[in-house]
């Protein structure tokens, strides 16, 4: 019997789409890190100088993986406001408003909050060099809370003044102590301005949601009461943002860690929308397992479940 020569068959690989491992930085030094419990105004402002400046780096990076930052730091900064307002959910459910409300439905009041900080980190309100004309009426909808012309024009001058002149930490103070006391009954909307304020005297191109998770319940009467302390606020805010400045770090490098890991083995997963759902989540705070352009629910599913 006359045996036949088997067919060889050349397999060609698919090219991969996949981003690179996301770049470390150098962490906060050991000093920074302590400046929260700094003695004075002026070493807390100087920790607080030297954490932002960990973060430098990172905000100006474009890697997929720094909008997942900024996605986590607005829900920490929801969920701190959440409960600062003395309701129950928590950073999964504030989730869960937000990703399972259908597009057009009312998300709730935590979840719009949650939204209002989303937008913050995709530098849509406002803008670095110019304010959006709509962003009250925007941004008043998300916090509600009426944005009047008074304290438009007061919150407006104040992130102008303070992208031209005061240090960051001061600009970001003023503008928390200016919309308080205009607005005494919104602390959303005074976190939102200092960290839109802090953006821009630092000229980040998007601003970092950082306040509102650190800033203690107490240091408001410090800003917004006829006896408050302008010397005592400014020093809260130091603290707090130096606080924040080294948790927004550290958030970045255990994301960074959980990347590469990824990254390593997404080159063995062979579904066709593999890379796109890699990127997806390196970037996307949550998915929902979904129909891609060449893959079913069920595949979806299983590419999650491989990469978990």
């Amino acid at each position: 019997m006359k045996r036949r020569r088997g067919v060889g068959f050349c397999m060609i690989s698919r090219p991969r789409f996949l981003p690179e491992p996301p770049p470390l930085f150098a962490p906060p030094p050991d000093w920074a890190r302590t400046g929260g419990r700094a003695e004075d105004n002026e070493n807390a402002v100087f920790c607080a100088g030297a954490a932002l400046a960990t973060l430098h780096s990172i905000v100006r990076d474009e890697h997929p993986l720094t909008k997942l930052w900024r996605q986590r730091l607005a829900l920490t900064s929801a969920a701190a406001i959440v409960r600062l307002q003395g309701r129950a959910e928590d950073e999964a459910a504030l989730r869960d408003h937000l990703y399972l409300t259908r597009p057009g439905d009312d998300p709730g009041p935590a979840g719009k909050l949650l939204k209002a900080w989303r937008a913050m980190a995709e530098g849509s309100l406002p803008g670095r060099s110019s304010l959006k004309a709509d962003w009250p009426v925007v941004l008043g909808e998300l916090l509600s809370v009426l944005i009047d012309t008074e304290v438009r024009e007061a919150i407006e001058a104040t992130l102008i003044a303070g992208a031209e002149g005061r240090s960051p930490i001061e600009a970001a103070a003023s503008a928390a102590a200016t919309s308080l006391n205009l607005q005494r009954d919104s602390r959303p909307l005074a976190l939102w301005v200092a960290d839109a304020a802090l953006a821009r005297r630092l000229n980040w191109r998007r601003p970092v949601p950082l306040l509102a998770a650190h800033l203690k319940r107490e240091d408001f009467r410090l800003a917004a009461d006829p006896n408050g302390d302008p010397t005592a606020w400014r020093e809260a805010c130091a603290r707090a943002y130096g606080r924040a400045a080294v948790a927004a770090f550290d958030v970045y490098a255990d994301l960074a860690r959980r990347a590469e890991r990824l990254l390593a083995v997404a080159p063995k997963l062979r579904g066709k929308d593999a890379d796109t759902a890699i990127l997806q989540l390196l970037s996307e705070d949550a998915l929902t397992a979904q129909p891609g352009r060449t893959t079913s629910d069920r595949s979806s599913r299983r590419l999650f479940e491989r990469v978990a």
